[in-house]
């Protein structure tokens, strides 16, 4: 008697660390139902493309990837941001067999499952996925997402129409998905929402339960949980809300590590204001400083929006003054482009394009000769990194100052580690992005 093939799905995702969580998810239920997940469009029974709606490059991208897998496989799902716009979809690719928009989890398995139905032959309690389930990430790191959605209304985003207003998970929930990662040897814990800061305030911070013991839904309580698990703990997109202070000395203490990723996007209160952005700008600089004091290691990534409609010179010159003062260490500049359905699209005094063009020019020169003069105070000094990848020509690394795929690397000449090892080194040089290290 021939036994049945095993189900194979193919899936490609877009987009940023939240929507990789939503395919994480999407995937290790699929495994859990006994499909094999396959790397080629050609092995698989049917495609998932996992797309990115937040920007029109980002969508002309999701277009295209599902035209590719329509055309070397011809059955393809979409889901993702871009999936809330399915008239958009459906013009330019009117054969994807379904729609639909982030976190739809269940109506992603159910189009599955209507082109392969799972094998009987599967038995979930022996063919057991691993406890940690699937993940996209090399296994000694991962994201943990702790919340969908944002109450903000910035006039440059359309996230709360696509993800909703906050919806946190419940903080038990969310520890027990970090002690299960750490179990199956992840060493650093990547925390990710669309507003880290707001975590719990939706369920007006009520305490849950883990392991016995009561937590509050909240970040301070969150961060001091996950501290105790003994690996690196990563803030990403963190507001800088009053309580954000109570973080400072977790970090100084070691229990998290000292980096903090603060989308600030302006500094002129002109432009904050015509962003709609919460306005921290005026007391920013001074809450800067006094994290600096009780913590000099911090370190500070952001992002910038630049040609922001109605932003003068004036108030472009003043956020390069500003930056001067601030000091960050790892910065990203977007230069302003109109999102369908965001409400700054009807601002007037739009900037030109070449405008906009020579002020990210101008932004990422002043902005490299602080991040390079930054790295330069860390030849010298002694650091624990974690190794990400090791070919013949030595490893690549990264320390606390750098997150995968969006800061620096730290380069390790030397073939005697492996992905997932935690060493110490010695910084010997440094550029505007990178640093050069030796084995202590």
């Amino acid at each position: 008697m021939s036994t049945p093939a095993t189900p194979k799905v193919g899936f490609v995702s877009l987009g940023c660390p939240k929507a990789l969580v939503d395919s994480e998810r999407i995937l290790t239920q699929l495994r859990m139902e006994g499909y094999d997940v396959v790397s080629t469009y050609q092995d698989a029974d049917v495609v998932v493309v996992n797309t990115c709606g937040f920007i029109d490059s980002a969508k002309a991208e999701s277009l295209e990837v599902i035209g590719e897998a329509l055309a070397e496989n011809g059955k393809v799902i979409v889901t993702g941001c871009m999936g809330v716009e399915e008239g958009a979809i459906r013009d330019v690719h009117p054969s994807v067999l379904s729609v639909t928009g982030p976190q739809q989890y269940e109506q992603v398995l159910n189009a599955v499952h209507e082109v392969v139905p799972p094998s009987t032959e599967h038995n979930p309690l022996i063919d057991l996925v691993p406890p940690q389930g699937i993940k996209l990430t090399p296994r000694h790191y991962a994201y943990l997402k702790i919340s969908e959605g944002c109450n903000h209304s910035c006039s440059f985003c359309i996230i709360p129409s696509m993800r909703g207003k906050l919806v946190s998970r419940p903080v038990g929930e969310v520890l027990s998905e970090a002690e299960r990662l750490v179990k199956a040897g992840v060493k650093e814990l990547l925390v990710i929402s669309q507003d880290t800061s707001a975590y719990g305030v939706d369920l007006k911070y009520k305490t849950d339960f883990w392991n016995g013991r009561p937590v509050k839904t909240r970040m301070t309580e969150l961060c001091e949980a996950l501290s105790s698990m003994g690996v690196w703990v990563r803030l990403h997109y963190v507001y800088p809300y009053p309580h954000v202070d109570e973080l400072i000395p977790l970090m100084a203490a070691g229990k998290l590590l000292p980096y903090l990723d603060i989308p600030f996007q302006h500094a002129s209160p002109k432009v904050l204001k015509a962003m709609k952005r919460p306005a921290f700008e005026d007391k920013t600089l001074a809450r800067i400083k006094n994290w600096r004091e009780i913590c000099p290691e911090l370190t500070i990534r952001s992002t910038f929006i630049v040609g922001f409609p109605g932003e003068t010179e004036e108030d472009f010159q003043y956020l390069l003054d500003w930056l001067s003062e601030a000091q960050l260490d790892r910065v990203g500049c977007f230069q302003y482009s109109p999102v369908d359905g965001a409400p700054a699209n009807l601002l007037d005094d739009p900037v030109p394009d070449e405008i906009k063009q020579d002020r990210w020019d101008r932004f990422m020169a002043h902005q490299q000769a602080i991040s390079a003069a930054r790295l330069q105070l860390k030849v010298g000094k002694e650091l624990e990194v974690l190794i990400d990848e090791v070919d013949d020509q030595g490893a690549v690394a990264r320390c606390y100052a750098d997150a995968p795929e969006i800061d620096g690397s730290v380069f390790i000449a030397s073939t005697a580690v492996k992905p997932g090892d935690k060493v110490r080194v010695r910084i010997v040089d440094a550029d505007e992005y990178d640093l050069w290290a030796e084995l202590v």
